[in-house]
């Protein structure tokens, strides 16, 4: 069955605009749905890919994109995201093959994304700055990163007053590529000089072993790190030294000020250790020591951001891909940067 709706819509004649439609309530101006029908879309973009959207509502994949937009704007054109701005996090995600990246910009208070762009690097991170402006940007106090070299010059240039926080993850990553890099040379060691092969098969099946946490290890995996610390000691302090490092992240959930001192014990030990992984390593944390004492002392870390990275990525993969950065952006700010659109008719759900 099918039902038309008629309503009378006047002209009038505005001296600003000419000749024009009235505003009814029913309709955006220009639109060519109901609002019930706009909101409707918009809760499935938000729930589904746009082309079951499109489906289910009898419309098209690019009608939908103009839905998502429309609901955007309106939602937001009583709010500006970038006022009352205090602790923020930038990150950069890949949302496509051939180095394709968005940089992302999250407020840490309000849990939501406040700024999207296409492209990353200090042309980009610049821009954000220059719609915060300078007056809003010397209110930032905290700004979570990691240890990419342009973010750190944009922040030491543009926002020299906040506090750079360094993603206490990322320097836990350096630490374990580091105790990998060891694991292969002294498994080449074993291959190319000592010609023994069993033991070169081991050390290459110990990587789980090593990388794990060793509160986590399996019986088979701490029997594997046994034999290790009796024939291979030198990769043995190499995994004591990435150990540590781990120890001093989670003491600084309880303890931050010990975290801070079992910090300086670990660079002096990295430093003396003859290992020049991790002695590259200490050098590289000492570099980012202020940003890393940071994360320490206020347990800031860039966890919010990689969840709106996780979601976003979840957005592309739901939408089997997307023709442009803007599509993405679109629904992504739809989903995470403010309220979400509820169906109508229907109250928001409370938790």
């Amino acid at each position: 069955m099918r039902v038309w709706l008629e309503a009378d819509a006047p002209r009038v004649a505005c001296r600003r605009h000419g000749p024009t439609v009235i505003a009814v309530p029913w309709a955006r101006h220009g639109a060519g749905h109901t609002r019930a029908f706009d909101a409707q879309t918009a809760w499935l973009a938000a729930e589904c890919s746009k082309t079951a959207s499109a489906a289910l509502m009898r419309t098209s994949w690019r009608t939908v994109g103009a839905i998502v937009e429309r609901f955007v704007a309106d939602r937001d054109r009583a709010v500006d995201r970038l006022a009352g701005l205090s602790r923020i996090g930038i990150d950069e995600i890949s949302y496509r093959r051939g180095q394709k990246y968005m940089t992302v910009v999250v407020d840490h208070d309000t849990a939501t994304v406040v700024w999207m762009a296409d492209g990353h690097g200090k042309a980009v991170l610049d821009r954000f700055f220059d719609a915060l402006g300078t007056a809003r940007t010397e209110l930032l106090t905290h700004i979570s990163a990691d240890g990419a070299s342009w973010i750190a010059e944009v922040l030491a240039r543009r926002a020299p007053g906040a506090t750079r926080v360094m993603d206490p993850f990322h320097f836990i990553a350096w630490a374990t590529d580091a105790l990998d890099t060891e694991r292969r040379a002294s498994w080449n060691r074993s291959r190319r000089e000592l010609g023994d092969a069993e033991r070169a098969r081991a050390l290459k099946d110990s990587r789980f072993a090593l990388w794990k946490n060793e509160a986590d290890l399996t019986d088979r995996q701490a029997v594997k790190l046994t034999w290790i610390a009796a024939t291979d000691p030198r990769l043995h302090r190499a995994w004591r030294l990435k150990e540590a490092l781990r120890a001093v992240f989670t003491l600084a959930r309880t303890r931050p000020r010990a975290a801070l001192k079992a910090l300086d014990r670990w660079i002096s030990w990295a430093r003396r250790c003859r290992i020049d992984t991790f002695v590259d390593l200490q050098r590289r944390i000492r570099r980012h020591y202020t940003a890393i004492r940071a994360a320490l002392s206020t347990g800031m870390s860039n966890g919010l951001i990689e969840s709106t990275n996780t979601k976003t990525r979840l957005i592309i993969r739901r939408g089997f891909g997307f023709h442009s950065a803007e599509a993405i952006i679109a629904l992504v700010m739809l989903t995470l940067a403010g309220d979400k659109p509820t169906l109508p008719g229907r109250q928001p759900r409370t938790e």
